[in-house]
């Protein structure tokens, strides 16, 4: 039995993948501690994990970013001494075996030296990575630069620890084992997932959430679900009048979660239920066909059910995920700018009712079931710790 470190991010789509393999590190024998927002405290408890709270916010949009661009990372970077300080303070006296680390964790390199252990990543983002990690070289704007300088050689002067060149090379911090996923044949062809990477299939697990939803509405019904994610669907709400103009006459029901999103002075068709949140695994079951935003988490989700589904990608990984799927013959891939109420609602229909959709969702599926999942996962952990000579 080992004593684990978990440094995730504080967001739906970095720590709900790893909410099962939690599961089976805990159910085997290993004692982890995890960090997290505050908000996901419940899940991850119920995960089986010891939770911590970050002192600080490291949510990179909270921080000041927008889609596509990186100034809240690099904002969040400015928090590196505290955030340090109060991870080391909350676990004094607490000796760790090896640390796991979502990979958009920034300072996973300072507690690696500052422990003295090694670490595994957890890539809850796989597509995109190569033109993420063209941008260590970036030239930064020299106020970033100064402040990132100061930030260094105060971890530097408090710790003895050296900090990369750089902001972006800090982001990319190179553990020798990366959990990836998603398996080897739908991740898109990337020089990032090379021989250190392991794909063990998509972050597929029961979470235990609020079940709170009249499910009663749905049955017997035709299901569409419309979700945009947790991040993105926030920043043009014209999306939701769109979705509600497409499927007023939708022969069913048509659940539509828009987190975080100021729908007020908006009305709805009485065939629509529209939550802030909904728990997508126990909806899913009831789902026919759905629009997504083609996130990992939920495109990995609609093609473990087999559910058929028409993507918009509206930043991040998703353009390439939805490209992927595209390719593999899996979904029609739109772009949002240019949706119209007829485009969408004709892109439903078709995934709906050609079969060939359904049979490329399947062949995905067939090699997520292959990949092995969570158990695997830790299995090659365990291979890790052999390696390592870590008890």
């Amino acid at each position: 039995m080992s004593n684990v470190l978990f440094l995730g991010m504080p967001s739906h789509g970095h720590v709900n993948p790893t909410l099962g393999l939690v599961d089976e590190l805990t159910r085997r024998g290993e004692q982890v501690s995890y960090f997290a927002g505050e908000t996901f405290r419940a899940k991850i408890e119920a995960a089986g994990a010891v939770f911590f709270a970050y002192s600080e916010d490291l949510d990179i949009f909270k921080a000041g970013g927008k889609p596509g661009q990186g100034g809240g990372l690099l904002s969040v970077t400015a928090k590196a001494p505290s955030v340090i300080a109060d991870i080391l303070a909350q676990t004094a006296g607490m000796k760790f075996d090896y640390l796991i680390h979502s990979a958009a964790f920034p300072f996973t390199g300072a507690m690696v030296q500052l422990l003295g252990i090694p670490s595994v990543s957890s890539l809850a983002v796989f597509a995109g990575l190569d033109r993420f990690k063209d941008m260590a070289g970036f030239k930064l704007p020299d106020e970033v630069k100064v402040n990132y300088e100061l930030v260094a050689n105060q971890l530097k002067t408090t710790y003895g620890i050296t900090m990369p060149a750089t902001p972006m090379e800090m982001m990319l911090y190179p553990s020798v084992l990366k959990l990836v996923y998603t398996s080897r044949y739908f991740a898109p062809p990337s020089a990032y997932l090379d021989e250190t990477c392991r794909f063990v299939g998509p972050p597929v697990f029961e979470r235990q959430e609020d079940l709170d939803f009249p499910f009663e509405r749905l049955e017997n019904k035709r299901v569409l679900y419309i979700s945009l994610g947790t991040v993105f669907g926030v920043f043009d709400t014209k999306l939701y009048d769109l979705f509600a103009e497409a499927f007023a006459d939708w022969d069913g029901i048509v659940v539509m979660a828009a987190h975080g999103v100021n729908l007020s002075g908006k009305q709805f068709p009485k065939n629509f239920i529209v939550r802030d949140y909904v728990p997508q695994n126990a909806l899913l079951n009831y789902t026919d066909v759905a629009v997504t935003h083609a996130g990992m988490n939920s495109m990995s989700d609609l093609i473990s059910k087999e559910i058929p589904f028409v993507s918009l990608p509206l930043g991040a990984d998703q353009p390439l995920l939805a490209a992927r799927a595209a390719e593999l013959g899996a979904t029609i891939s739109l772009d949002w700018k240019q949706l119209t109420p007829g485009s969408l609602n004709n892109a439903v229909q078709q995934v709906l009712r050609d079969p060939a959709y359904r049979a490329a969702i399947r062949k995905i599926n067939d090699s997520f079931k292959s990949a092995g999942g969570y158990p695997k996962a830790v299995d090659e952990i365990f291979s890790f710790k052999t390696e390592h000579d870590i008890a």
